[in-house]
């Protein structure tokens, strides 16, 4: 078991940290924003354009890995 942590490759690590790690900054991340509207007093309208402004980018991180997944792409 050389060259691995845990029993874990490299390869293995990095692929858990960017779905699991990643996707969890991104829960945090909506719950700032969902803070900073409900502290501001946004109303729907303003929470609306908060998360769609501020939350679009990662849309593109979550359709990379439902196209990955539908075309059987690992």
């Amino acid at each position: 078991m050389t060259g691995t942590v845990f029993g874990f490759t490299e390869a293995q690590i990095a692929n858990f940290g960017l779905t699991f790690g990643v996707g969890a900054f991104m829960l945090y991340m909506l719950f700032i924003i969902g803070q900073l509207a409900w502290q501001a007093k946004a109303g729907r309208f303003g929470t609306f354009v908060l998360f769609l402004g501020l939350a679009f980018g990662m849309v593109g991180f979550v359709a990379k890995y439902i196209i990955q997944w539908t075309l059987g792409i690992k």
